[in-house]
């Protein structure tokens, strides 16, 4: 899934923000309190950026702030389009009596949640994920605290969540500013579109290019997601 393929009164420049300092913080209208700093960052560090981000006015990150409604749709999302994961999402909703918990989803069980449209596969990783929660077997209102590492290494202990879930939630839950999700496919064709003449591109030049995005590679990210689908994607 190309996930933007999902950004979610002015803002003062502000430092880099670190786990436990305000990385998730955001105003009124749920902008990132870093974003306006990191768009005045890129536009000057980066000619394609210079170009994608004006074509983007008044939409930024935006997330429902639920961890477990973050990392369920992640999973719904995997290896399928934004439209498509969308509308099993939807389909999801109905058969969790439009309350997408832990709770609800071990009661929809497996048959309910294929009746949705997901795969077995994809059925099981959402009641394992349901379960951990369930079970307190994670820690949600630790992860704000804990570096970006290590909320993904508690992450992807959960099955059906790997490297680009976990970030998927650094991006859209924890907002954190300078996530890099080199699994991406999106991403990856973004930076072969406009820095590579549509030529494949490796991880390693992907991280070259992502060189001038430090410290916000995710805001760097989701406009270049927008730069392939418009529409943000909320998670």
């Amino acid at each position: 899934m190309t996930a933007g393929v999902p950004l979610d009164g002015a803002q003062l420049p502000v430092a880099p923000a670190t786990p436990g300092s305000g990385a998730g913080a955001a105003g009124a209208d749920g902008k990132p309190a870093y974003w306006d700093a990191a768009v005045a960052h890129l536009l000057k560090r980066d000619r394609i950026l210079k170009k994608i981000i004006p074509q983007h006015p008044e939409v930024h990150l935006l997330t429902r702030g639920d961890p477990f409604v973050t990392l369920a749709r992640a999973i719904v999302g995997q290896q399928i389009s934004v439209k498509a994961a969308d509308s099993v999402w939807q389909r999801c909703l109905g058969v969790c009596s439009r309350r997408p918990t832990p709770s609800s989803v071990l009661k929809a069980g497996r048959d309910g949640l294929r009746t949705a449209g997901l795969s077995q596969r994809k059925a099981e990783y959402l009641l394992d994920l349901a379960g951990h929660f369930q079970g307190r077997r994670v820690h949600p209102r630790q992860w704000a605290a804990m570096e970006d590492e290590a909320v993904i290494a508690e992450l992807t202990a959960i099955r059906g969540i790997g490297r680009w879930t976990a970030e998927m939630f650094l991006i859209f839950n924890l907002r954190r500013p300078d996530v890099l999700p080199l699994d991406d496919v999106g991403l990856l064709r973004a930076i072969s579109l406009h820095y590579f003449s549509g030529e494949p591109v490796s991880r390693f030049e992907a991280r070259e290019v992502a060189q001038a995005w430090r410290p916000w590679c995710t805001v760097a990210t989701w406009y270049l997601w927008r730069s392939l689908d418009p529409v943000p994607v909320e998670y």
